[in-house]
């Protein structure tokens, strides 16, 4: 299991400045995003000069490229904002398979307008998974198209919220593409050590064979997210469960400063 980090915790938009923070920090790989190349994140083109930097980067810090950000508001109520995302989204998809990045995350989206990360109470409409559900059709056949994986992650606030969801979406898109982002403090939103502990390993269990990246963010038991291992997350059981179902892909932290990256590389590595 490869330790890494999002590239977006360390500031800046040069690429070589960003990944050789990331390895200083004691990382090995990392859930890229455009906007560290100086790019928007959901870039309308991603120039030629811009994959050779990006792929330059790399090679010289030996930071590989686990993930690629593709994120857009996929149930987002406009069908004109859904589709400005499906195209830029085809942006992103092209420029991971052009630097041989095996996997671009998604968001499932919320009908909230303003905020792709926030809940809105339509969510639970059978009209956002339909929409959500129309648009990883659409997306699944790019990824397919140029033989990369999209990953979905269960979110609190989004149209897939559970372990559950995301295996019904993976049974009902019928494509080996579609894979599970899976980060334990985004399955639930206050819990207890305890319950906490049994939600993640439930959710591991259920996702067993499916997961392509993991996350490695926390929470405190009232809710507020917390870097990892200050929170209520075990860590070390939600590690030994992934391994036990066969994972050994990379564990992304997120959610921290980059000050704090040296301490949580160290502590997630002592667990792997």
């Amino acid at each position: 299991m490869q330790v890494g980090v999002f590239a977006k915790t360390f500031p800046g938009s040069d690429v070589a400045n960003v990944l050789a923070a990331v390895r200083d920090a004691g990382f090995g790989v990392t859930q890229f995003n455009l906007g560290c190349a100086g790019l928007p994140s959901m870039p309308d083109k991603v120039p030629l000069d811009a994959i050779r930097a990006i792929a330059a980067a790399s090679d010289a810090t030996g930071i590989a490229l686990a993930a690629l950000s593709g994120t857009y508001n996929m149930a987002h109520p406009d069908k004109a904002m859904r589709d400005d995302g499906l195209r830029r989204l085809a942006v992103v998809i092209e420029a991971a398979a052009a630097l041989s990045i095996p996997l671009v995350t998604l968001c499932t989206g919320t009908r909230n307008r303003d905020d792709q990360w926030a809940h809105h109470p339509d969510n639970a409409d059978p009209s956002a998974w339909a929409d959500m559900a129309a648009e990883m059709e659409k997306a699944l056949l790019l990824a397919e198209r140029n033989s990369v994986d999209l990953g979905i992650e269960p979110e609190q606030a989004n149209i897939v919220t559970s372990a559950d969801d995301a295996m019904r979406l993976i049974a009902e898109m019928g494509s080996k593409r579609l894979r599970i982002v899976l980060d334990p403090a985004n399955l639930f939103e206050q819990a207890s050590a305890a319950e906490a502990r049994a939600i993640v390993a439930a959710a591991v269990e259920s996702t067993a064979g499916h997961v392509a990246l993991a996350h490695a963010k926390d929470r405190f038991a009232d809710g507020r997210f917390a870097t990892a291992g200050h929170g209520v997350v075990d860590f070390a059981d939600f590690v030994a469960r992934l391994k036990a179902t066969g994972f050994d892909g990379p564990l992304v932290t997120h959610g921290l400063s980059a000050a704090e990256a040296p301490g949580v590389a160290r502590f997630l590595q002592g667990l792997t």
